[in-house]
This record gives C-alpha cells, structure tokens and sequence, in this order.
C-alpha cells in the first residue's frame, strides 16, 4: 500500500478534488463506525443475509437491526433484494469488504 504524498504545489482542481474525496470517506467511515453497523457489516462480509439471520447472529431485535441496516443502506453500503416476504442484504461493492477484512485483521486476528 502507497502512503499519499503531499506537496504545497497543489491546484485549485486537485484541491477540490481532494476535499470532494474527504467528505466522502469522512462520511463512509461515520456510516461504519457504530458497533452494530460495524458487526452487520462484518456478517455480510462473509455473505448474504436476511433480517432475520442477522438478528440471531447479534442478539438483537429486529428494530435495532433494521434502523442499523436502513442507515447502512442510505450511504449505500449494502444492497436489498426481497424475497417473497423476507429481505435480504448484502454489501453493495467490494470496497466495504476491503474494509472489513482490514479491520478485522488489525483488530480481531490473533498472532
């Protein structure tokens, strides 16, 4: 992975570019960083899942569990696909699962 390099030499364009790209990960990063948010995200990762799967595997009820998917689903970070009576989720790109899976190695694999 390649660190940003920063010079003083930037143009307005770039400039704009790159505030343009902060809000944007400033905003993705305010979207995963609740805890339940953080857990549906890292289930998902491993695969589709309906509201109810994802309320047995948090212990969590099905309101928590649906405003925590409704705010994941207005950043656009995962995807709904209804089936008959039950909805079911997964992540929207392979961006979130990049994520997920750095997290989970910075902070959940053991050595």
């Amino acid at each position: 992975m390649t660190l940003p390099v920063f010079n003083t030499d930037v143009d307005d364009a770039r400039l704009d570019e790159m505030m343009h790209n902060a809000t944007i990960a400033t905003n993705y990063l305010k979207a995963i960083s609740h805890e339940g948010r953080l857990m549906i995200l890292c289930h998902l990762a491993t695969g589709e899942k309906s509201v109810t799967e994802l309320e047995e595997l948090l212990s969590a009820r099905q309101a928590a569990v649906s405003q925590q998917l409704g705010r994941l689903r207005l950043e656009g970070l995962v995807t709904p696909r209804r089936e008959g009576k039950t909805i079911y989720y997964s992540l929207t790109d392979d961006k979130s699962r990049k994520i997920i899976g750095l997290v989970y190695e910075l902070f959940c694999e053991t050595d």
